[in-house]
């Protein structure tokens, strides 16, 4: 039987052409289907992993010194109201206070999945720019405004990508996976390394997660963002430029965060092989 070809659009902005037939063996991770488009989307998570796994290159450890010396330059006040505002949505995060838990979407294929996480991804992009534009453009006090405000359109959207994947940021540990999501995206390339390495073995690493939040490393969490996002955040202060820098910034931001969250949660969706397993070493 011959089958109709379609394209999908990925949220990773890669375009699929895939078979709407038929679905082919059934994956035995996750006891589905594994279609053209899961197979796709599999190959397309396990590059991104591969990249997660990288150790740091000379560029990544000169980036890390640069921005070490920039943070000696930012106003210190500008730094007090990063680290009180990372400090107080991390908190809140994970004490459930402040951000509405959506419905656990369940029992959709996952082109429908992540046909609805591009179209979130895409508004929350548009909403930060424009946030980003208006606070850059008011100076110095408003364009501050700006960080606590896309911390929380940050989060707002895990939650709501969470819930398309099917999971409950109701449960604490799903809401410290949307927070090790969040470093992944957010930090330098040694962290990323550690974040991963966890997020790997989630389930495994799930059960050794402290109960008292009080014991969340949000330290470490809010010194790495601060670091990552320092540069945009600083130039967005600067008259005259702060409001297409707060469009961009805000726009990028997002939209990394949104890029790194599909392939998180593909990754608890689909499965992930180690790399040993992976890869055999070739016989000669």
């Amino acid at each position: 039987m011959k089958m109709a070809r379609r394209s999908i659009k990925s949220p990773g902005c890669f375009v699929y052409a895939i078979d709407a037939g038929p679905t082919g063996h059934r994956h035995p991770a996750m006891n589905v289907p594994t279609t053209p488009y899961e197979e796709a989307a599999r190959r397309e998570m396990q590059t991104w992993a591969d990249q997660m796994r990288r150790r740091p290159s000379v560029m990544n450890r000169l980036a890390k010194s640069l921005q070490t010396r920039m943070n000696r330059i930012i106003p210190e006040k500008v730094h007090a109201v990063i680290t009180g505002a990372i400090k107080h949505m991390t908190r809140a995060v994970l004490m459930g206070s402040e951000y509405t838990a959506p419905t656990p979407v369940l029992d959709q294929s996952l082109p429908e999945c992540e046909s609805n996480v591009a179209n979130r991804i895409a508004w929350y992009k548009r909403v930060g720019a424009a946030e980003g534009g208006l606070t850059g453009a008011g100076g110095l006090l408003i364009g501050l405004a700006d960080f606590p405000l896309l911390l929380s359109l940050k989060m707002k959207l895990l939650y709501d990508i969470a819930a398309l994947y099917g999971y409950d940021v109701k449960d604490y540990r799903e809401r410290l996976y949307a927070l090790h999501v969040f470093q992944l995206a957010f930090s330098s390339q040694s962290r990323r390394q550690a974040i991963f390495a966890q997020m790997e073995r989630w389930d495994e690493h799930a059960h050794t997660l402290p109960d008292d939040i009080n014991q969340f490393d949000w330290r470490t969490f809010q010194q790495e963002y601060r670091d990552y996002i320092d540069l945009a955040k600083m130039l967005q202060l600067v008259p005259g430029i702060g409001a297409v820098v707060g469009v961009v910034a805000n726009w990028r931001l997002i939209d990394e965060l949104g890029q790194t969250a599909v392939m998180a949660y593909r990754m608890r969706r689909l499965g992930l092989a180690t790399p040993t397993t992976r890869r055999l070493p070739s016989v000669s």
